[in-house]
This record gives structure tokens, sequence and C-alpha cells, in this order.
């Protein structure tokens, strides 16, 4: 933990910045906030009415002789000053694992390639649902930051956490921590190798002792294969819809059964999961493993799973015209996203895809591509990778200058009984403010289609 009389320097002044730069600050730490590009003015404000001194446009010698550094998840390991810092010895923290200093709740946290965002929304509704004091954050919605002094030892913080917020944790020790599952993603910040994506993940439960627990899909081999090798660390409980786990949840006969201690007990149907698809039956089984482990009655947790109807921007049925229906997946950021979408997708499939690649070997969706998806649309700047990828499989493939533009060449080629998908495997940053920003626009352009029809 930091030192009073230490001078610290938060790197990046987007929400996850700004709001370990106010939780320090509210503590009696000295702060200096930099960022190499504008700030935004909401948060320029927020940091005058707080007094935090901060700089844009570059980083002043102040920030480069700092004692230690508190980093944004959105600024990589290769930006010169954490890069220095680094080289140097200098201590650098995540901001989870500084928004964690100051949390008195235990902790429940979830990362994954795939699913964390939908399955830490669930979690909320089930604590919700089970009337359980909590404060939900990190990659999702509010800042760790921004919810860790509000929590009290009665509170749970549900944290959805990214492998950029594990990069530079120290003491960082959730009750209960979470892998969905790990396919290639953000290769592009790990030196394009795999193994350095998966051992950041597999951070989450690097402090997590024998009174912790680990909650993890048992059918997944890099997980699997890192769990054993390790010799000691948390109990683990695991979930798998294709057969029998030791201790944990899986499918029997088509009912999510309880398996603790070589006994076996119902906990509902699988088929009264509200959300649809096998990776949604996944999603609620970890959600469930997590709900029994902080001491959630199987009723609540029936319930939950049962009302549940999933997160904006994950497959997100927008409308339909003229019988094709148009459906907003901005939240598929990786290519096993999108495999998960198409193999939802019942229909043909009118499928836009594109944005900022972030290391992707698109080549593992050919086969669903060729067997799912009727035409391709391509935005933004991995358009050239696309089109070498799947302009020879797909009926007819076409690129687009802007989101709206693929809208109206989607719906210029839809008929009664296709689907419209925006799907794009790829980071939304040079198009785009975010994915929320994304797929609103796709909302806003599909509803100006209906208003016109």
């Amino acid at each position: 933990m930091l030192q009073k009389n230490q001078h610290i320097v938060v790197i990046g002044a987007a929400r996850s910045g700004v709001a370990a730069a106010r939780l320090l600050n509210r503590n009696g730490y000295r702060i200096l906030l930099s960022d190499s590009g504008d700030i935004n003015p909401s948060f320029r404000q927020l940091l005058e009415q707080d007094q935090i001194e901060f700089e844009q446009h570059g980083h002043s010698e102040r920030a480069w002789n700092a004692d230690c550094m508190v980093v944004s998840p959105g600024v990589p390991d290769t930006a010169p000053i954490v890069s220095n810092f680094l080289t140097k010895g200098k201590p650098v923290f995540s901001e989870v694992e500084a928004a964690s200093w100051f949390c008195a709740a235990p902790m429940a946290a979830v990362t994954g390639s795939n699913g964390k965002t939908t399955v830490v929304t669930w979690l909320d509704h089930l604590w919700k649902t089970a009337d359980k004091p909590h404060q939900t954050g990190g990659n999702i919605g509010k800042a760790f930051s921004d919810v860790a002094g509000l929590c009290t030892t009665d509170h749970w913080a549900l944290l959805e956490v990214s492998s950029f917020q594990l990069d530079h944790i120290h003491r960082f020790q959730p009750g209960i921590s979470c892998i969905l599952n790990i396919t290639p993603d953000h290769l592009d910040r790990y030196e394009y190798a795999f193994e350095n994506y998966v051992s950041s993940k597999m951070r989450i439960l690097e402090n997590q002792t024998s009174d912790d627990l680990f909650v993890y899909w048992q059918d997944d081999v890099h997980v699997t294969a890192r769990l054993n090798t390790m010799v000691n660390g948390p109990r683990r409980w695991s979930f798998s819809a294709s057969g029998p786990v030791n201790q944990g949840l899986f499918v029997d006969n088509g009912v999510l059964t309880w398996s603790f201690d070589d006994r076996k007990e119902p906990l509902m149907p699988a088929s009264d999961i509200r959300l649809n698809g096998q990776h949604n039956l996944l999603n609620a089984m970890a959600v469930a493993l997590i709900g029994r482990a902080a001491g959630i009655p199987d009723e609540a947790i029936r319930s939950a799973l049962g009302s549940f109807t999933g997160v904006e921007h994950r497959l997100e049925r927008v409308g339909q015209i003229n019988g094709a229906v148009y459906i907003n997946d901005s939240k598929a950021t990786n290519v096993e996203s999108v495999r998960y979408a198409l193999t939802a997708v019942e229909n043909p499939v009118i499928l836009i895809m594109g944005g900022l690649d972030k290391g992707n070997d698109y080549s593992q969706l050919s086969d669903v591509v060729k067997q799912k998806v009727r035409a391709l649309i391509a935005i933004g700047k991995a358009t050239p990778l696309l089109r070498d990828q799947f302009a020879g499989i797909v009926p007819e493939f076409f690129a687009e200058n802007s989101l709206q533009d693929a809208v109206h060449r989607a719906h210029s080629l839809a008929e009664a009984g296709t689907t419209v998908l925006l799907s794009p495997a790829c980071a939304s940053f040079d198009m785009f403010e975010n994915y929320e920003h994304r797929g609103r626009v796709f909302k806003a352009a599909v509803n100006a289609l209906q208003e016109a029809s």
C-alpha cells in the first residue's frame, strides 16, 4: 500500500484513472493525474472540484519523477512513462489494486474472455433478488474506485475485472474469483503471445488462500492446465454442461445439479433459464455457484436465473423491419464472441464486422461464417484483414466507411427471415468512444429505418 508522504502519479484520465485519483485524494494522498491527450471537460470539472492537480497533452518531469504510479487499464506497459517506471523498479499499481485497499467488503471478481459483463450484471440481479447489500463495478458501469469507499463489511463488491486491470495487482485478493473462459483476445497488448494473456487472466487467484474460492469452467483446457501446476491456492468449484464435476454445478439430464461431497441435489431445469444459448447456460451456472458461495439461498438463485433478461449490446434485439430481425452485439469484441453470436442465431445472417483489430485470428470463424453468413459488411481499420479472410467464402462481401452506411447496406440486402447482426470481433476505438457508443449508433440507425419504413 502507498505511503502518505509519497508522490503518486495516476496515468490516464479516463473513467478509471479519474476515479482512482479522487479515491486516493479523499484518503489523504498527494496526487498528480497525468494524461498524454485531452481530458474530458466533465472529468476536469470533477478534478477541479476536488482540488486534484492534473495535466494533459503530455507528462511533465514531476510525473516522470514520481515515487509510484497508479495506471489506468487503457494505458499499455509499452507507454514510455509506464515502461520507464517498470525498468527502474518503481511500484506500478492497477486501479483495481488501489481501490481494493479501501474496500471493507468481501469481493467477488469475475474475469474471462467472454461473458464477464453478462455474468456480473446477472450477479447484480441475483443480489437484488436476494435483497443483499452490494456495489457493482470494475470494468462495467462504475469504476471500482467509485464504489470501493461505499462498501461496508455487510456489503459484497461485485466486480468485472479485465486482464488489463489484473496486470499490475499486488495484494488484490477477492474472496471469490471466477474465470469463465480464456480464448485469444487483446494479443496486441501481450506481445501476440497467447500464453502471456492466459497468465494475465490467471493472476486473479494469485493472492487467494485456502480461505478463498475459485470458480471456473471445467472444460476450459487453458485454465485446467494451469490449475494442474498449482500446489496451493484457493478452494475450487467448477461448472460444466458436458459432464459431472467433483465440487460445483453440472447438467444432469437437463437439470442443473449441485455436486458437493459426493451428494447430488437438483437446483432447477436448464430450460427455466430465461436467456437462450449454450454460452448463457454456462454463464448462469457461474452465477449460481458464486451466489451459493456467498450464502444466497437456492430459491433466490432459481428466481434470478429465470428472470434475468440480458445486457445491452450483447445479442440485444433492436427491432424488425420487413420480416428481418436486427440484433446489436456490439459487446462482441473478439472472435469467440462472434462465434457465440452466430451459433445463437438460427436464421441466415447479414453480418456487420470490423473496427480496430486486436491481433485476432479470423480464420477460426471460417467454418461458421461459411455456414451461417449470407453477406458480410466490413467497417473500420480491420477491413483489409476481413476481406482477405472472408471475401472468398461468403456469397457477398462489402466494405463501408461508416456504421450507418453498413446498416443501410444491410437493409438493402435483408429479406424476411434473415437476421442483420452487428458482431464486430474488434475494438471500437478507431471509430467510436467505446463499444457502447458503437451499439447506440447501430440502434439509432436501425430505429431511423424503422420510422421511415
